[in-house]
């Protein structure tokens, strides 16, 4: 008897349990069914975390699926601990992460209290908290801690929703700790709190808890305001409000939850009674539970409040508002390492009316980070401030703040008032500087320096010579040298450059007119600079001469950048021909292996047709593949195939995958296995190239198509005027992994019936998943087409593919 013939009388036996007479058997049932699916919860679980330690073993090792998977149970064997443990171990050693520095610590702390000894080692209470941190009554087996929090992890990334996160928290990795409530809370800007998740509260407490406003202090607020994690002995006693209070009266912890240095929401975590002070161990298994929950308000923040960073509409509009402020502003966006914690702020704009401290443009500043531009703001206080609005959302004001900059070594300290702000992802730091005085004393220095000029004057009268410090240093000489005449500056320079220095003295000496001069000065220590000067004549009020000033730029990079541009634009335009030649070549290569219309094969009671549409751009020419041909055993091969890249490496790596499969094929063997040998050979013998292709033999005699696919879309079958996509069968492409199975698919067809192969480049969009442009070609495949050419035309004709690709099409039709 079949399932479906079964199922009336199941449904039949589930309606008679229903009836009122037998109410305890439908509370068993549910009882049961519940348990049921808490235990598959906790399965699919516990195989997350073990298939993660496959990967890392499949990576490590470099073996394949099944290798890794026989690793895993030997080792297991050999280390007489359960799977679930040596994953979760091998998971740790992997990551490295908060979770995995919390079990080892819990383990090294477990160690030495064992070796203390005796009852010494397990006082302080008898709470399961203490017993787990201990390795005690409460947990005995070290390696549980480990699990724990994995399956805590993997139970969080597979929850849809807060409520399931609170769920695994509780279950997973606190109530092992004696924990019996857990309340995840959202944090808002304006300092409220809302409830995302509970576990272990009543329905009716949790809707009176929904949502705690600015002014009302409670536990999660101080974990909030303080950023650090906050205990109670007895929540009860304290008389701080809270969730719960009736239901879990003892103690309670709270934990700030954030990621990248902004908090984001609390982990509020309760005990039915109280419990004894805890070990610091504890405290950071909570913390890192706290920042385990925090993923799962990145996705609601990155639409509420723009944290995707720059090019949001949040973020340009605070540019906007920036630009239109009279004082000095900065727009500061996070900059995370790459363990997510918060290092620094990279400055993504400032505004018109900025003005730099020591006098830098802002082109400069924009761009860097804040610790790089202002070394000195981690020094005071100044950076802890901009960290704290960021993190917790409070705006703060200060008068008479340091503003310290760093110019060559030399600290220039300005005073002004700051505000600081918080908008989405972004920091406002906004000052007015107080000593303006100052700053415009120094403007000048800070220009000659910052563009590398040194002024000179020199008086004819008296024959005083006046350089300043970046004029010493242009020269390369010591601040204590006597300065050289300006007669003597075509003997300083390269005997090139003589006539044109002594055309510009010329020049402002005797016809006593301003002029300028670049050449090469030869310096006393041997290196050539490049100079640009230039000077104008000191007159008295009779017109005589009295003296010259003026100033020395050192030009060297500039020249050297552009000495540096002409050779870079000889070799671009020498590879852009080479690159030229290189796909010219390229798709003469393809056009002579697959000649874009030609039908490949000849086969009676089959019709067979094939279209090749190259790419428009010859640099965008690739390896896609297609291949039909009559086999010794009168079968047909026939095949469509795409390597990864472009250009003469892709091409010639399609021949020899496309030759390949045709030598395979006369063994005789199924798709599924000319797949696996075919894996082999890209994986071996092609240079770590990855392609994806589907294959398939055809019985003319009996219409019986057997097909294969490696990490290839499937075929497409057209039946009375109807089109559907043949199954997403199992196979990763090709090249991918040394050792791959594949799974093989048999369709039996009919006169008429038509399949079709082809390429992504028939249906990919930039702007769309593959799933809706497979059904849009559906939708084109199904139109009614009086001869199969005209209908791979009319495919090639509708494609709606965007990305510029080669496409292949191969179809037949059974006649």
């Amino acid at each position: 008897m079949t399932d479906r013939e079964r199922r009336p009388r199941d449904h039949d036996t589930a309606a008679d349990s229903a009836e009122p007479s037998s109410p305890g058997r439908l509370a068993a049932t549910v009882a049961r069914l519940g348990d049921e699916v808490r235990a598959a919860h906790a399965a699919a679980e516990g195989r997350a975390l073990i298939e993660m330690a496959k990967g890392i073993l499949i990576e490590r090792l470099k073996c394949g699926p099944r290798d890794a998977a026989r690793q895993l149970s030997e080792l297991a064997g050999r280390t007489d601990v359960s799977p679930l443990e040596l994953a979760a171990d091998i998971v740790n050693q992997a990551a490295r992460d908060r979770l995995s520095a919390v079990a080892s610590e819990f383990v090294r702390r477990t160690k030495v209290d064992a070796e203390a000894g005796g009852e010494g080692g397990r006082s302080g209470g008898g709470s399961r908290a203490g017993d787990a941190a201990r390795g005690g009554a409460g947990d005995p087996d070290l390696s549980r801690l480990a699990v724990r929090l994995r399956t805590a992890e993997s139970g969080i990334l597979a929850a849809d929703d807060t409520q399931s996160v609170a769920q695994s928290l509780l279950e997973h990795a606190l109530a092992p700790l004696g924990a019996t409530a857990v309340a995840v809370w959202a944090a808002a800007s304006d300092g409220s709190l809302t409830l995302r998740g509970h576990a272990g509260f009543s329905a009716d407490e949790a809707r009176r808890w929904r949502y705690v406003p600015p002014g009302l202090t409670t536990l999660a607020r101080s974990a909030l305001t303080g950023r650090a994690g906050v205990w109670t002995r007895s929540a009860a006693e304290s008389g701080t409000p809270s969730i719960g209070l009736r239901e879990h009266p003892g103690s309670r912890a709270a934990f700030p939850a954030g990621t990248g240095g902004r908090i984001r929401g609390v982990l509020e975590i309760c005990w039915p009674h109280p419990i004894p002070p805890q070990p610091s161990i504890i405290h950071k298994q909570l913390d890192a539970l706290a920042e385990l929950s925090a993923h799962t308000f990145e996705d609601t923040f990155a639409v509420r409040d723009a944290a995707d960073g720059a090019g949001t509409p949040i973020l340009a509009e605070l540019v906007q508002f920036a630009d239109g402020l009279r004082d000095p502003a900065l727009v500061l966006v996070p900059h995370l390492d790459p363990g997510g914690a918060l290092v620094d702020f990279r400055i993504e704009h400032v505004n018109r009316s900025f003005v730099d401290p020591a006098g830098r443009s802002p082109r400069t500043v924009q761009g860097a980070l804040l610790l790089e531009a202002y070394p000195l703001a981690a020094a005071g206080s100044l950076f802890s401030h901009i960290e704290r609005v960021h993190a917790t959302g409070e705006q703060f004001h200060g008068d008479g703040i340091a503003l310290t900059t760093l110019v060559d070594e030399v600290p220039l300290t300005a005073l002004a008032d700051i505000s600081l702000s918080r908008l989405g992802p972004a920091v406002l730091f906004v000052w007015r500087q107080l000593d303006e005085t100052a700053r415009l004393a120094g403007l000048l220095q800070h220009a000659q320096r910052l563009g590398r000029l040194g002024g000179f004057e020199e008086r004819l009268d008296t024959g005083e010579i006046i350089w300043n410090t970046e004029m010493f240093h242009l020269h390369g000489l010591p601040p204590t040298a006597s300065p050289p005449r300006l007669e003597e500056l075509a003997g300083r320079a390269h005997p090139d450059d003589a006539a044109a220095i002594r055309r510009f003295l010329r020049t402002v000496m005797h016809h006593r007119r301003p002029a300028s001069v670049a050449f090469r000065l030869q310096r006393p220590d041997g290196v050539t600079r490049h100079i640009r000067a230039a000077a104008e004549p000191v007159l008295d009020v009779d017109g005589r001469l009295q003296g010259v000033r003026g100033a020395h730029q050192d030009i060297s990079a500039q020249h050297w950048t552009e000495v540096a541009l002409a050779a870079t634009r000889d070799q671009l335009a020498h590879t852009e021909q080479q690159a030229v030649l290189r796909n010219r070549l390229t798709l003469q290569l393809q056009h002579a292996i697959m000649p874009p219309e030609t039908a490949p094969v000849d086969v009676p009671a089959l019709e067979v047709a094939v279209r090749y549409r190259p790419a428009e751009s010859e640099a965008t020419v690739g390896g896609d593949w297609y291949d039909a041909v009559l086999l010794p055993t009168k079968q047909v091969l026939v095949s469509v195939g795409d390597v990864a890249g472009h250009g003469m490496g892709a091409a010639t790596s399609m021949v020899v995958l496309r030759n390949a499969l045709r030598g395979l094929a006369v063994t005789g063997a199924g798709p599924a296995q000319m797949l696996s040998w075919l894996n082999m050979v890209t994986h071996s013998l092609t240079g770590h190239v990855t392609a994806t292709v589907v294959c398939g033999l055809y019985d003319p005699q009996r219409h019986v198509l057997r097909w294969a696919r490696a990490g290839h879309l499937p075929p497409v079958l057209i039946r009375d005027d109807s089109a559907d996509s043949l199954p997403f069968i199992g196979g990763i492409l090709l090249g991918a992994v040394a050792d791959a199975t594949y799974d093989e698919e048999e369709v039996q067809l009919q006169p008429s019936d038509t399949v079709l192969m082809y390429t992504d480049g028939l249906i990919e969009r930039r702007d769309r998943n593959v799933r809706d442009s497979i059904a849009q070609l559906l939708v084109h495949a199904e139109a009614p087409a009086d001869s199969l050419d005209l209908r791979l035309d009319r495919l090639l004709t509708h494609s709606a593919a965007d990305t510029d690709d080669d496409t292949c099409i191969v179809g037949f039709r059974v006649t």
